[in-house]
């Protein structure tokens, strides 16, 4: 299976947020939604979501 990464970097925010996550789909998308809601002050909730799990990019391996 391959891994997914959450990268805030890639979402315009306030605070300039850098945290990358990785793992396993499910893994990273319940990580990113506690993230977003403590740091980012998002409301969690189906869409946040759907939107971190639409969001996610397979994650390159160093040749």
């Amino acid at each position: 299976m391959t891994r997914k990464v959450a990268d805030c970097r890639n979402t315009p925010s306030v605070s300039g947020c850098t945290l990358t996550i990785s793992g396993e789909e499910d893994e990273v998308v319940r990580a990113a939604a506690e993230h977003a809601v403590s740091v980012h002050e998002h409301a969690d909730g189906p869409e946040l979501r759907r939107m971190i799990r639409e969001s996610l990019e397979d994650e390159k391996v160093p040749a």
